[in-house]
C-alpha cells in the first residue's frame, strides 16, 4: 500500500505567503491527528553547526510551532548532542549554538530541550531486536515526549548518500553512546600516496586519533570512533573508508535506531523535509558548499521512508547547478547523490527500513 507524501512548491502570492502555505501543508498532512490537547510535542531538528548556513530557517520553525499550539499541543525544539567535538557536543554549547543560529525563544516561540542532557548521557534503552542491535539508546526527552515531528533539511551526506527524515531521527535522536554504536566499524584509512602532511585532519579530530608519522597522517584505530569528520576535512581526499563493508552496516544501524525512536510513536509521528539549500554534505560541518540543485519545496508525510524516497526523486528530477561540486549525473533523472558519493549505495537504508516495518518506499505525491 502506498503512503501519501504531500508537496508544496516555493511559489507564493500576496494572498498566501510561504508561512501560510507551510501551515496548510501541515494541516493537510494530518498534524492535528498525531497528538492530543496538552501533549508534549518534540520537534526534532538540526540547529546547524556554527559557520554552517544551510539548516532550516528559524522563522519556518516558528510557523510549525504556531500550528502545533493552534491544535492544542505543547511544542519544544530538540536535538541530541554530537559525538564529534564541535559547537554542539554538550548541552551548554548546543544551546548557545542554537541561539546564535537564530533559534532564540523570541524567534521560534518555543523552548529548546537538549534530548540527551548535559553531556549526552541522558538516555533510554529501547528494544528493537534488529540485525545489529537488540537495544538502542535514545535521548530520554525524545522518548518521553508524547508526539514527534521530524523537521529535516534534505541534503547530501558522506556516509548515507543523503540526510533526510531517517537520519534526522535515527542518528540525530541517539545519545552519544547510541551515536558511537552506529559509527563503530566505520574505519577510515590514510592513503599515504595522497597525503601531503598538511595536518588539517589532526586539528579536527575530536579523539586525537590522528597524528603525524614520517610527515604523513596516521590513524590510531583504537582511538578512532568512526565519526567520518576527517573524510571531508582532508583537502586531498587522502582519507577513505572501506565503503563496501563499512557503509552498508552503518546505514542498517542507523535504520535500527530510527525504529527505536519510533517505538510507541508509530501513530504519533509527522515528518517534514525542507528540500532547500541542498548542500552536498551534512549540516554538522562548520561550512556549507554550494547547493547541487535549485530549491525545490517542502514535503510532509507520516511515513519516514516514503518522504525520503520522494525527496530523493524530486532532487534527481532536477538539473544540477553549475558551479557546484556535482560533476556527473547532472542531467534531469541522474542520481545526484551517487554523483557526489559514487561508492554509497543509498537505497540500502530505505530497503532495510522497509524490511523492519518502518514504512514503505511506495508513495503517492500530492501537491497542495
Amino acid at each position: 500500500m502506498k503512503s501519501t507524501v504531500y508537496f508544496m512548491d516555493l511559489r507564493a502570492t500576496p494572498k498566501e505567503n510561504l508561512f501560510g502555505k507551510i501551515g496548510r501543508l501541515l494541516d493537510t498532512a494530518g498534524l492535528s491527528e498525531i497528538f492530543k490537547e496538552r501533549d508534549l510535542v518534540a520537534v526534532k531538528l538540526h540547529f546547524g553547526e556554527l559557520g554552517n548556513a544551510a539548516f532550516v530557517r528559524p522563522v519556518f520553525l516558528r510557523k510549525i510551532v504556531e500550528r502545533i499550539r493552534k491544535h492544542g499541543g505543547s511544542p519544544f525544539l530538540t536535538d541530541a548532542n554530537t559525538l564529534y567535538s564541535g559547537s554542539r557536543s554538550d548541552a551548554p554549547g548546543h544551546l548557545i549554538t542554537a541561539i546564535q543560529n537564530g533559534f532564540a525563544y523570541s524567534v521560534v516561540d518555543a523552548p529548546i530541550v537538549i534530548a540527551d542532557g548535559l553531556r549526552g548521557k541522558s538516555e533510554t534503552a529501547v528494544t528493537v531486536n534488529g540485525k545489529h542491535f537488540k537495544k538502542t539508546y535514545i535521548g530520554s526527552e525524545i522518548v518521553q515526549a508524547d508526539a514527534l515531528i521530524s523537521v529535516a533539511h534534505f541534503k547530501g551526506h558522506e556516509l548515507s548518500g543523503f540526510g533526510g527524515a531517517i537520519k534526522n531521527l535515527g542518528m540525530g535522536s541517539a545519545s552519544r553512546r547510541g551515536k558511537m554504536a552506529q559509527h563503530s566499524g566505520v574505519s577510515p584509512k590514510v592513503k599515504q600516496k595522497k597525503c601531503v602532511g598538511c595536518g588539517d585532519c589532526i586539528d579536527h579530530c575530536s579523539q586525537k586519533a590522528l597524528s603525524m608519522a614520517e610527515e604523513k597522517a596516521t590513524i590510531d584505530q583504537k582511538k578512532c570512533i568512526g565519526c567520518g569528520e576527517c573524510l571531508l576535512i582532508c583537502p586531498n581526499s587522502a582519507i577513505q573508508i572501506q565503503w563496501e563493508k563499512s557503509v552498508p552496516v552503518f546505514m542498517e544501524r542507523m535504520v535500527e535506531y530510527t525504529a527505536g525512536v519510533l517505538k510507541g510513536k508509530e501513530d504519533k509521528l509527522l515528518n517534514v523535509n525542507f528540500i532547500t539549500d541542498i548542500s552536498p554534505a551534512c549540516d554538522c560541518y562548520s561550512s556549507n558548499d554550494a547547493p547541487i540543485v535549485r530549491d525545490i519545496g517542502v514535503v510532509a508525510s507520516k511515513d519516514p521512508i516514503a518522504i525520503d524516497q520522494a525527496s530523493v526523486d524530486l532532487v534527481n528530477q532536477e538539473h544540477g547547478l553549475p558551479g557546484s561540486c556535482l560533476e556527473t549525473n547532472v542531467e534531469p533523472g541522474g542520481d545526484k547523490f551517487k554523483g557526489i558519493y559514487p561508492k554509497v549505495d543509498w537505497p540500502l537504508q530505505l530497503d532495510y527500513a522497509q524490511e523492519m516495518g518502518v514504512g514503505t518506499r511506495e508513495y503517492e505525491l500530492v501537491k497542495i
